[in-house]
């Protein structure tokens, strides 16, 4: 569903906002668009460096010499294997800092032709200055892929007006160079857009499990009211069962208290929720047993679970229901799924396992699911864990504390 709004120049069209021209004229709505670009943030914070960042200057570094040493046709042989091996350090700060590496780069390789006589630099190593445009608009800020493209349109229009290199020349370094942005462009969209999914996954489990903890904190509170009217009922002719029936609702309202405390640290929208029975972990055995021509699924309970916390039950319960949901789903060739449960004094332990083909498996799922499946687990206090058996099949692990109160 689309919704389509305009205020002062802003449409929005689902989550994307876009400038609109509302009756100012062509400039006006020119402003728009350039306003919007130049404040566009950065994106998330990049990957810090790593080993492969240096790996690929050295390769780089070493393809240059190698070049220099090599190549017989090579002119000003001294001043183009300088510059192609002083500018490759560059690529080191092209996701921290794209804006100065590629003004560095550019500007730096604009004027070496100054030094060689209108030559420019030909050593093909220099191929790695096609990841700085792509690294300015994957990784940089609506500023910095402004001035950073002027930086490089300059290059290329001082070098065609300094007569170092043709028009035709000029125009197919500009498409290379303007492809290589298009690319980090449509990589920056597309982190965008996963990164999104990734939120939506993690707010709807936040929202499924306030509803669980709703339910729970809803037994709770009508639990206290039973034992008070029971106390209020039998105060005059029987104190001390009076006085027990108090006791039980402090107890109870211990624990509807933890519950509260859980509900509100991941209650994210003002919702109605739906009150419908918590599962619990000797639900479980409702997954078991065989749907069709699909798996066999074979539930094993061991341990005493009596005294778990209800939102950690419904939390088991709805991890092992998702990952048989999703065995099923998706494991090829499967035909047994295992769910095992352990509780012990501290904490319950999930496994589901089957024996499809894990390859197929891990091709075809998106991952969201599992997403939501560590969310929830994490604001219980407690890990969740998927991946392929070493043989064949997958297994999801997840362990809980009984209390749930480490969220």
């Amino acid at each position: 569903m689309m919704a389509a709004r305009s205020c002062s120049g802003i449409a929005r069209l689902g989550d994307l906002v876009l400038p609109v021209d509302t009756g100012g004229g062509p400039g006006t709505y020119d402003e728009s668009v350039l306003r919007s670009l130049w404040d566009e943030p950065r994106p998330a914070l990049p990957s810090p460096r790593v080993w492969r960042d240096w790996t690929l200057v050295g390769v780089f570094v070493a393809g240059a010499a190698l070049e220099g040493a090599l190549q017989q046709d090579l002119a000003w042989r001294a001043v183009s294997v300088t510059v192609a091996i002083a500018l490759a350090p560059l690529l080191l700060w092209r996701r921290s800092r794209p804006l100065l590496a590629i003004a560095i780069a550019f500007v730096v390789a604009g004027l070496a032709p100054l030094l060689t006589q209108g030559q420019p630099p030909n050593v093909y190593a220099m191929v790695y200055m096609l990841l700085l445009p792509y690294s300015l608009l994957r990784w940089g800020s609506g500023r910095e892929m402004v001035l950073g493209s002027a930086v490089v349109l300059a290059k290329i229009g001082f070098w065609l007006l300094a007569g170092f290199v043709g028009a035709g020349q000029a125009l197919g370094e500009a498409a290379v160079l303007v492809t290589a942005g298009a690319v980090g462009a449509a990589m920056r969209y597309r982190a965008r857009a996963r990164r999104r999914e990734l939120e939506k996954a993690k707010l709807l489990e936040r929202e499924r499990l306030a509803r669980d903890l709703h339910d729970t904190v809803a037994h709770h509170v009508s639990a206290m009211a039973i034992r008070a009217q029971a106390g209020l009922a039998i105060a005059e002719t029987q104190p001390e069962a009076a006085s027990e029936a108090l006791r039980l609702i402090e107890a109870e309202a211990s624990r509807a208290l933890t519950e509260m405390r859980a509900m509100v640290r991941v209650l994210r929208r003002d919702e109605p929720a739906e009150l419908a029975p918590n599962p619990s972990i000797t639900d479980l055995e409702q997954l078991a047993g065989r749907e069709g021509t699909g798996p066999l699924v074979d539930v094993a309970i061991d341990g005493n679970v009596q005294g778990v916390s209800p939102s950690v039950g419904a939390a088991i319960y709805r991890l092992a229901q998702e990952s048989v949901t999703n065995a099923r789903r998706h494991a090829r060739h499967a035909t047994r799924i295992e769910v095992r449960v352990a509780a012990d004094e501290r904490s319950v332990r999930l496994r589901v396992s089957d024996d499809g083909d894990s390859h197929a498996r891990a091709a075809g799922s998106s991952g969201y699911g599992l997403v939501g499946m560590a969310e929830r687990a994490g604001l219980l206090g407690g890990t969740c864990d998927a991946g392929p058996n070493p043989d064949r099949g997958w297994t999801v692990t997840a362990v809980l504390p009984r209390t749930g109160t480490g969220a």
